[in-house]
Order: structure tokens, then sequence, then C-alpha cells
């Protein structure tokens, strides 16, 4: 009768215990928005003036410098009265940010060579600065593009070779520093080519560059245009034929009324599109892109619809079509996205708005001319009749004057990445295949124990060594940060693709919690728990001595690390920086990532856990570990139950409970999916007739019968 009274009392302890986490939750986020109103700016942003020292140290030589103008905005420098070179910011130039999704912002001074005669940051605010890269390793990153041509991008690279175009990344910062790069070449070949300095690409357009603009200045300059018809437009060349305006189409008798206003533009250029949809939307549909492909935008008032309802049935719109020369390109319904609303200052409400997509293998040329023709059917006595009402079109030369070229770093940045990294990459798939096989065959595997051993701690040594120490692919909690920061402001899938084996441990972590729960990552796939284990495996050999917590003892300290992550999270809603620092509580920088060459005091640190997890195993893990309580959180909507279960455990027999590494195994033999790491050491012992109570009675019984039916054999036989 008492086990069942330790259940009530567990579901009785868990309301509570989530009642106090949602109150320090609710009390983080009251501090975050405190602390939101700190700021880690190191200069202002925007198209403002540069400070005079700046100026001297990212262009030398010059005498005085001019103030910023132009588009996009630069400011000469000169030697005495003569014009040397510029100077700019890249997030005016091209809008650059950071991997965390803010403002990244570096001067950048230019000559009229066409090399780069410096680069200082203004602002960051990347996460990886805040655990152990400092800002003087960016900055020292940054003064080495100082002599390199703007023409000629170098390669960024973790392990750049000595001769070549290439340059180290900063340890541990390998994203910013492509990023960096990025920003310093891209906005320098865009004043470059807006000055004349640098050749502009034939029939390129320049989709990157940015500046604020509202819908009066989209129209006047031409990135924007319209096509006006009154009912009398729309009915006189239908006449001329004999027709009248077809019924559904039909309006008041006025013959000045307005049929429609509409307007059309390319909407692939950042300066368009993103003016329209804003920032996040833009950034959305541009990043679903494939290269080459682009983005008609279409709104109109008035009597007329340009879409109709017939596309609902037959999947392609009737009333218009696209033409470029002799090429005609029909819309349908899977082109289509829907507009809600406009950011533009000034854009009008509109009856109707849409997104057309055509794609980059039908010849669309968005360079050149091409229309936008709205058709108006009307009938005769003959049969229908159509009107054609064009809207020509052409990209105004703005868009067409600061071409990167084709070798420039922001395109495909991510796919040189994934090339550089491709022997990586291998290794990694085949780590994760025979993860999932160890997985999906782990019947097979636990019942035998010797080979579960060998795979188990030959696992773990890869992961450390190889996944760990090598690549420095471990996983922390600030990536959720950064992800969860990203989705608020500027998300990009690109910046999270520079990272492959980041990208592709989180991809599977993310499958396998749908699958099992947090186990794959936490038991087989983070270097710092192999650590852990391990060396609470040589602890054990040598016989130090291991402390099991009460059970008692061991729930309660279960909810600091939820406790953790929810004031980490909190805080990075209103100050993530600050967050940035709190989530020093993780030791996986100092012991993976720099592989402990850091400053005695976070060594002590690391040294401290390390030292704990010798006689209480993965203590970290257990109790700190702010990743693996935003990986548990949603550990319980997992779509499988694949650890067995007998209807002794907990009830004849605990020793699956006690021998379980992390405790994760109640008193009552239920396994807590929320700290099971999934190690398969509980399914050996299932299995295993030389431990389990059930199996050895079993076997036992099958041993009297064998040796009954051998005596009466014997009997028989004498």
């Amino acid at each position: 009768m008492a086990q069942p009274q330790r259940r009530r009392t567990n579901r009785l302890r868990a309301p509570r215990l989530r009642g106090i986490a949602a109150v320090i939750f609710a009390a983080a986020v009251a501090a975050a928005g405190i602390l939101g109103l700190s700021s880690v700016s190191t200069a202002e942003t925007g198209t403002g003036q540069i400070e005079p020292p700046v100026l001297d140290r990212v262009f030398p030589g010059a005498t005085h410098f001019g103030t910023m103008e132009g588009a996009p905005p630069a400011l000469r420098a000169y030697r005495d009265r003569e014009v040397i070179g510029y100077v700019f910011r890249s997030h005016a130039v091209v809008r650059s940010v950071g991997l965390s999704g803010k403002t990244l912002d570096i001067a950048v001074g230019m000559d009229l060579g066409g090399v780069i005669t410096g680069a200082e940051i203004l602002e960051h605010h990347e996460p990886i600065l805040a655990i152990g890269v400092s800002s003087e390793d960016l900055a020292a990153f940054a003064s080495k593009f100082k002599g390199l041509d703007a023409r000629d991008p170098v390669r960024v690279m973790r392990r750049a070779p000595k001769h070549g175009n290439a340059l180290d990344a900063v340890g541990g910062a390998t994203i910013s520093s492509l990023l960096m790069a990025d920003a310093i070449f891209q906005s320098a070949i865009a004043v470059g080519q807006s000055r004349g300095i640098l050749e502009a690409g034939l029939s390129g357009i320049d989709l990157t560059g940015f500046e604020e603009a509202g819908w009066d200045a989209l129209v006047a300059d031409g990135s924007l245009q319209e096509l006006h018809l009154t009912l009398a437009d729309a009915v006189r060349p239908l006449d001329d034929r004999g027709a009248r305006l077809y019924p559904h189409g039909a309006g008041p008798d006025d013959p000045g009324v307005r049929f429609i206003d509409l307007v059309a533009g390319l909407a692939t250029p950042a300066r368009i599109g993103r003016n329209l949809l804003g920032a996040r939307s833009f950034n959305r549909l541009a990043g679903a892109l494939a290269p080459g492909d682009h983005l008609i935008f279409a709104a109109a008032n008035g009597l007329y619809s340009f879409k109709g309802t017939a596309y609902v049935k037959t999947g392609r719109f009737e009333r218009i079509q696209i033409t470029q020369d002799t090429k005609t390109f029909q819309l349908t319904r899977n082109d289509h996205m829907r507009v809600d609303r406009l950011r533009a200052d000034g854009a009008p409400e509109f009856r109707e708005m849409a997104l057309f997509v055509l794609r980059h293998d039908r010849g669309f040329d968005a360079a050149r001319p091409w229309r936008l023709e709205l058709m108006v059917q009307g009938e005769s006595d003959a049969g229908p009749v159509l009107a054609v009402h064009p809207l020509s079109y052409a990209l105004p030369d703005r868009y067409l004057a600061a071409v990167a070229p084709a070798t420039g770093p922001s395109q495909d940045l991510w796919r040189g990445v994934w090339l550089d990294r491709l022997p990586d990459v291998i290794v990694l798939f085949a780590m994760l295949l025979i993860l999932g096989a160890i997985f999906f065959l782990q019947d097979l595997v636990a019942r035998r124990r010797t080979l579960y051993k060998a795979l188990r701690y030959g696992f773990l040594v890869v992961t450390l060594f190889w996944l760990g120490w090598y690549t420095a692919a471990q996983l922390t909690v600030l990536n959720v940060l950064t992800f969860a920061g990203a989705l608020r402001t500027e998300f990009r899938w690109d910046f999270f693709l520079l990272e492959p084996l980041i990208f592709i441990l989180w991809s599977f972590t993310a499958v396998a919690l749908l699958f099992g729960g947090r186990g794959a990552f936490c038991g087989w796939l983070c270097p710092f728990g192999a650590l852990q284990e391990l060396l609470n495996r040589i602890a054990r050999a040598v016989k130090v001595p291991q402390v099991r917590l009460p059970f008692t003892l061991h729930e309660r300290l279960w909810p600091i690390k939820y406790i953790a992550f929810l004031g980490l999270f909190a805080v990075s809603l209103g100050a993530i920086d600050i967050a940035y620092k709190g989530a020093e509580i993780e030791p996986f920088k100092t012991a993976i990532v720099m592989r402990f060459a850091r400053e005695w005091p976070f060594l002590l640190y690391v040294g401290a856990l390390l030292g704990a997890g010798l006689i209480v195993e993965r203590a970290f893990c257990r109790y700190l570990c702010p990743l693996g309580a935003a990986l548990a959180i949603p550990a319980r909507i997992r779509m499988f139950e694949w650890l067995k279960r007998r209807w002794h455990c907990g009830r004849q027999c605990s020793i699956c409970a006690t021998k379980c590494p992390v405790q994760a195994i109640h008193p009552n033999g239920t396994i807590n999916p929320n700290e099971c790491i999934y190690c398969l050491n509980c399914q050996t012992l299932y299995f295993d007739d030389e431990t389990c109570p059930p199996l050895i009675e079993r076997r036992k019984r099958r041993e009297m019968r064998s040796d009954t039916v051998a005596g009466e054999a014997a009997h028989n036989g004498g």
C-alpha cells in the first residue's frame, strides 16, 4: 500500500514545482524588461557620420574627409584637394546583420584602386563573444582585410591553408567571421560599383542594396508603375469590336467611374520588396527563393478584380499574365502568395494584393522590360472577346548599377562552407546512421552486453575526441536563445547553415525529440556529456567511491536546470547580451570548444563540475544543464515508448532504478522521459537472465525442468 501513496505524493508535488518555476520565470521577465534598457552598441548605426579617430584608422594617409552622401551612402577621403577613396558603413550600404539577427556595422575604407585600406567594427551583438571570444579578437580579424582587393574576396575557413586566398576564422566564432567578411566585401563592391571604381555586372540586379523609401518615392522613381483605367477606357476596345463588357465585370453607367487602378513592380530587390512588405516578411520570402527566382508585386483598387475567382477552380489566373518579348508567362495558383498588409510609409489601402513567383527555369529576365497584361473579357454575338490592357515595366537603372560579381561571398556563401567541410559532414552523417541503427536495433544490441559496451563507449570516444575537440560541434543553450531571438527579428536560414555540423546536429536532435525524447543528443552526441561519462568510468575502474543521492533529494534538484533555462530565456527577451553571459553556467565553451585554453576561473569551474561527476555520474547533466532542460521540455511529446518495462519493475525489483546512470527511473519503476539519456543500460538489464529477477526465475525453472527431464531419462534408461 505504500507505493500508491508515493505516486500520489509525486503527482501533488509536480504542480508545486511548476508553480515555483512560473514565479521565477515571471520575475526573470520583469528583470529582462529592466535590463533591456541597456545597449551594447559601440557606435550609432545608420547613415550618420563616422568618428574622426575611426576615419583615420580605416583610411590612413587622408588629410580630411567629406560628409556621408550618395546611394549607397559613403564619404570621400581627400589628400589635400584630391579624392583618394571612400569610407562607408557596411550596415548603411547592405544592412549587414550578425548571427544574432541584430546590427553588424563595420567602417570600411577603400581607395580608388578598389583596395581596402582598413576595417573597424562599429557595432556588433554577436552571442559567441560573451563566452570566451573577445571584441579584441574580432577587431584583430577585421584588421586582416587591410590591403585586400575588393574584386577578389577571400575565403574564411576554420583552418585556412598557409598559401592561397583564405583567412583563418576567429576560433570559436566561425559564423561571425564569415558574416564580417561578407559585410566588408559586399559593401565595398556596392560602393565601388556605384562610384565607378569597380566594374558592374552587365545584366545583374542589385538584390541586397537597401534604403528606407516610402510609397510615393517608389512610385516616383519607377520602382512601382501604375495603370489607371476608367470604365470608358475598359469598354472602348470592346465597343470597337462589337462587344459589350462581360456581366461579371459590369459597373455603374457612369463612364468616368474608376474601373481599376493597378500597381505592379519587381519585388525581389530589397529596396522594393523590403520597403513594401517589411523586413521579416521579405526576408522569409526571399530566403525561400531559389537563385534566379523573382517576385512580382501587384495591387489594385476599383470595380475590376485582376485575380477574379476562376483560379480557385482552374488553378490559373485568367485575367492577368506577364509577357516579355515573345514569351508569355501564365500565372497559376502555385505561383501565388497573398499579401495582407503593406509596410511602406504612405501606402494606400488596396482592395486586393498579391505576389507572384516567376521561377528561374521559365526564362524570365527581370533586368529587361516586361509587361503585366490585364485582360478584360466581353461578349459579342460571335462569342467571347478579350481586350488586353498592358502595364509596361522597366526596372530603374539604380537597381542595375551596383551588381556584385558572381564570385562575391554573399552568393551561395553557406554552400561554399558546406563544400569546405564536406569530409566532416560525411563523417557526421555516418555517425548519425550508426546511432540510428543502434536505436532501431536496440533489442539486438541490448541482448549482447559485450557488443553494447563496445558500441556505447566507442561512440562516446568518437563524440568527445572527433565531434567535440576536433570539430567543436557542441550544441549549447546559446543556439536556442539565438534561434528564438532571430525569430523575433530578421530570421535567415542561411545564417544557421553557415555552421554545417551544428545545423545537422540540431536537425537530427529535433527529429529525435519527436520520436524518443532528448536522449539521442544528451546520451550520445553531447561531447561534454561523453567526457563526464568516460571520466566516471575511469573513476569506477580505479575504485573511486560513488555517491547515490536519495531519490527524494535527487528529485528536488531536478528543477534547478529548468529554472536556469527559463531564467536565461526570459532575460534574453529583453537583454540578450546579459543572457549570453548568464549562459556561462554551461562549461561547454571551456572544456570542448576551447579545449581548456581559458582563464583560471573558468578552468576552476569546469574542474569542479568534472570532479563532482567522478562521484555522481553526470552531475552537471542531472542538475545544472540548461540545454538539457530546453530539450526535456518538449520530450513528453515523443511519439514512441521504445524502452521496455515489466510489471515487476518497481514492485518486485528495483535493479534498473539503482543502476540507471542518471537516476531517471522512479522507485515505482517508471522512466522519466525528461531525465532519461537513452543510454540503453536498463535494456541490457532487461534482457540479462543473470541480473533481472524475473528472467533469473524463468531460467531456473527451465534448468529445473531440464534436470528433471534428464533425471527421468536416466532413470528410464536404467
